[in-house]
């Protein structure tokens, strides 16, 4: 019995070595690195796609603060200053002049 029960166990570990082994030498061909590395560009791009998101919302969020500031320090909304013919652009200014 003793015999059949470390039979089964070397038939299985053969078994999970040779899948291991096989996967191995599949990763090191060029196509298996190419699926590597593609698949490390895709997590890539993501992350640079997520941090511009976050970029933009903090920018989002302190113009936001920034046209409170104004409008509590001159009365007139940054949104009214521009309705009334104002440039928003301090290079429109130089621009002109």
């Amino acid at each position: 019995m003793r015999r059949l029960f470390w039979l089964g166990v070397g038939v299985a570990a053969g078994v999970a070595l040779s899948r291991k082994a096989r996967n191995a030498a599949r990763q090191a061909t060029p196509a298996g690195l190419a699926a590597n590395l593609g698949a490390a560009m895709r997590e890539l791009a993501g992350a640079i796609g997520a941090f511009g998101a976050d970029v933009r919302a903090g920018m989002a969020e302190r113009e936001e603060e920034l046209s409170e500031v104004v409008e509590q320090r001159s009365g007139v909304s940054p949104v009214a200053r521009r309705a009334m013919g104002a440039r928003p652009d301090a290079r429109a200014r130089r621009a002109d002049g």
